[in-house]
């Protein structure tokens, strides 16, 4: 069995049929549920809130990884632990003065915490902050939209990150996965995938999934 974890993402999904899509995802082998959400200020698009993760949180048991792609995610921490997330992944340019504040916010609802850079960002950055996080989540696209072009050069933090982690660290990286670019980050030493249109775009699910791993 792989230990890589799977995570489509579900803003490739159906969202007029949310709890299908989701029995879908488990019945097809996901490992977890990733959660775009976005403000129209950090990032370009509008997508969804608190409120529906609490709906998502009464139709699965998949855990849920909820990534804020917004400003200010202090305001909202609460509100995404309160409604059922199980990770939640903030943006290091969006609190760069409030790093240490916001992790331990978030690690203050029992929920494990995510750190995520976009792919100007340098693992430098954030290298002193890796250790009091649960997870960083590396950006191979910018984000905001879903099927863009997965950025190799972004893929090589993944590598630059496993030389300065002093624990077990899920390393997850989102944007342009698919089965080729998958492999890349897994030799990198990638453990967790994010995966929309690639899952989504495939008459089977399963094997999609599964070809990710």
């Amino acid at each position: 069995m792989s230990n890589i974890i799977i995570a489509p993402s579900i803003l490739s999904s159906d969202f007029a049929n949310l709890e299908t899509e989701l029995k879908k995802l488990e019945q097809n082998g996901a490992d977890w549920v990733h959660i775009d959400v976005m403000d129209g200020h950090f990032v370009p698009n509008l997508t969804i809130g608190a409120p529906v993760v609490k709906a998502l949180r009464k139709v699965t048991k998949l855990p849920l990884d909820v990534h804020l792609m917004i400003d200010n995610p202090q305001k909202y921490i609460k509100d995404f632990a309160l409604a059922g997330s199980d990770y939640i992944t903030f943006h290091y340019e969006a609190v760069k003065d409030n790093v240490e504040e916001v992790i331990e916010l978030i690690k203050s609802y029992n929920i494990k915490a995510g750190i995520s850079i976009k792919p100007k960002t340098t693992v430098n950055e954030i290298a002193k902050y890796i250790d009091k996080v649960d997870m960083v989540l590396v950006m191979t696209v910018e984000p905001g939209f879903g099927g863009q072009k997965f950025m190799n050069d972004c893929a090589e933090k993944i590598s630059q990150i496993k030389k300065i982690i002093q624990k077990n660290l899920i390393i997850e990286v989102d944007g342009g996965i698919n089965e080729e670019t998958a492999k890349y980050c897994k030799a990198l030493g990638a453990n967790a995938l994010v995966a929309g249109h690639y899952v989504y775009s495939m008459s089977d699910m399963k094997k999609a999934i599964n070809s990710l791993r």
